[in-house]
């Protein structure tokens, strides 16, 4: 497929003219040649939202069986692009090629899912309470609630997964799904990848006789055209990964706006890992050794990276720090996505450095002349220095992480109790230690979206059980999750019909149940068929 440098507004493409930009390999820290990327404005945001309005009512409308058939067509179509977006994706990010095969095969994946959640039909919310007219003192009406979609959505594509999480990534997969028309600002560290993946799904559309406006996809420099489309009446809801910095200013945009919509950010986590004393006793060089794996998995360019240890001082926590330093000695430096996240993760390192009290305990191997690599570090410090210095609980997303010495669990508590929120929080424990575990869950149950045990948090499964969300600053909502199958819910919204005839009201609450979905009916769940057989009867 040959890259032109346009942005796809509906079936049209467009080359912007706001300026350009082209694409750029951090591992050889130069720009790739062709093509050159035309950037939009807000003449392209406001073609592209008027487009997306225009399509809603008729997208929201298809067959479940279509919107399904929608997705597994994009996700075919991601994969007949074959080797070339591998590549594209390699130059652009410097990610390793067996990584981004399989990023590739979870962005199918996620597609497949919801594909297969849109078929089930559960995620409409189905409820019937039906009417009670000799109902005392009052009648009670017939009410049906039915979830729709809440409109156009902009999605943001993010830098660290230039698949899963971008063009086509689970924020795109789970507002489609949900029958809401999606406009994609692609992210400017992955050009190319996005304009391929963006005729990928623009070719869908077609392929499925859908309203041109159910995608586009933007490019724009800096932050005007994102403002811009956050900005328009037509968007109605927001889905972000990214700094805090960036969520949060798509966060008062939203907010500003005469109606107020929706920004599902993503933002900032640390993800603390304790470390239970009977757990470290058995097996301190274990853990250790897993956690400079995790650690320094993909540069550290994950959301999930394990960036604070936490535990009681001992001599086996001693072995654990030996054992990561360790096994930390020896891992390269890794290339990180763009030459400014680069340099962000070596001045948070450096603010770090910086601290008295804090000691740099192991290091990975030099960069030496290799461009925006990161060497991975591993930094020892007390309880009483983390509660009295911000600096250590800020993101380096980066392989570099905080050991945290408590003198007593009641300290480890005040610890748990004092950290922002998270998306993660891991447990590394044995039978012994379940009761301290039990006392310090309900904290991390106010802290994090995910509590692990005995594992750690870079691996995010998509399914229908995984929340990808938690607290302030790790997300700007901590109701929803932006991976698993619950993530539809961030583009839905419920609908109460109250005495509607049959005819008017949506498949999923008719009364013969055309959709043959499981529904809420006066209180109790319903099997399709018992809808069926009801409706034989009457």
């Amino acid at each position: 497929m040959t890259l032109t440098g346009e942005m796809l507004i509906g079936f049209s493409a467009v080359r912007g003219t706001e300026g350009s930009q082209r694409a750029f390999n951090p591992a050889t820290d130069a720009e790739i040649p062709e093509p050159s990327f035309g950037m939009g404005g807000a003449a392209e945001v406001e073609r592209a939202a008027s487009l997306a309005a225009q399509a809603f009512d008729v997208f929201r409308n298809v067959s479940l069986a279509k919107r399904a058939a929608f997705l597994d067509a994009i996700a075919d179509n991601l994969l007949g692009i074959g080797d070339e977006l591998i590549e594209r994706a390699h130059a652009e990010t410097g990610l390793p090629v067996p990584r981004l095969q399989g990023e590739r095969g979870r962005t199918v994946g996620q597609l497949r899912l919801f594909a297969k959640v849109v078929r089930d039909g559960h995620f409409l919310g189905a409820t019937i309470d039906h009417a009670q007219p000799e109902r005392q003192p009052l009648p009670r009406a017939d009410l049906r609630l039915a979830k729709v979609p809440v409109g156009p959505v902009a999605v943001f594509g993010a830098s660290n997964f230039p698949l899963a999480f971008s063009v086509a990534g689970g924020d795109t997969a789970s507002a489609l799904a949900a029958g809401a028309p999606v406009i994609v600002k692609a992210h400017g560290a992955h050009l190319g990848t996005s304009e391929l993946v963006g005729r990928a799904i623009q070719k869908a559309v077609k392929e499925q006789g859908l309203p041109e406006g159910v995608f586009s996809l933007l490019f724009g420099a800096g932050r005007k055209l994102g403002e811009a489309l956050v900005a328009h009446p037509a968007i109605k809801a927001v889905g972000f990964t990214g700094s805090r910095q960036g969520g949060l200013a798509l966060v008062r945009i939203a907010n500003a706006r005469p109606e107020p919509i929706p920004v599902y950010a993503e933002m900032s986590s640390i993800n603390p890992v304790f470390l239970f004393p009977g757990a470290l006793a058995s097996r301190a060089e274990a853990i250790g050794k897993a956690f400079a794996d995790s650690l320094t998995l993909g540069a550290g360019q994950f959301c999930t990276n394990p960036g604070l240890v936490l535990a009681i001082d001992s001599p086996d926590l001693e072995r654990f720090v030996k054992a990561a330093g360790e096994a930390l000695a020896s891992k390269p430096a890794q290339t990180m996505l763009t030459p400014g996240i680069f340099d962000a993760f070596r001045n948070g390192a450096q603010k770090v450095d910086a601290v008295q009290g804090v000691t740099k305990v192991a290091e990975g191997r030099s960069a030496g002349e290799l461009p925006n690599a990161a060497q991975a570090a591993l930094y020892v410090t007390d309880a009483r220095r983390l509660l009295a210095t911000p600096e250590l609980e800020a993101e380096m997303f980066g392989p570099a992480s905080v050991v945290i010495r408590a003198r007593d669990f009641e300290e480890l508590l005040s610890v748990a109790e004092h950290v922002e929120g998270q998306l993660t929080v891991t447990l590394q424990i044995d039978a012994v230690d379940y009761a301290d575990a039990q006392r310090l869950l309900p904290v991390l149950e106010r802290k994090a979206g995910r509590i692990l045990a005995n594992g750690f948090p870079t691996g995010v499964e998509v399914c229908h059980a995984m929340v990808h969300g938690g607290p302030f600053p790790s997300t700007s909502n901590s109701m929803f999750t932006s991976v698993g199958a619950t993530a539809i819910d961030r583009f839905l919204r419920p609908v109460c019909y109250q005495d509607l005839p049959d005819a008017l009201l949506p498949a999923a609450v008719k009364g013969a149940n055309p959709l043959a979905v499981w529904r809420l009916v006066d209180g109790e769940l319903s099997a399709p068929e018992q809808a069926a057989s009801a409706a034989a009867k009457s």
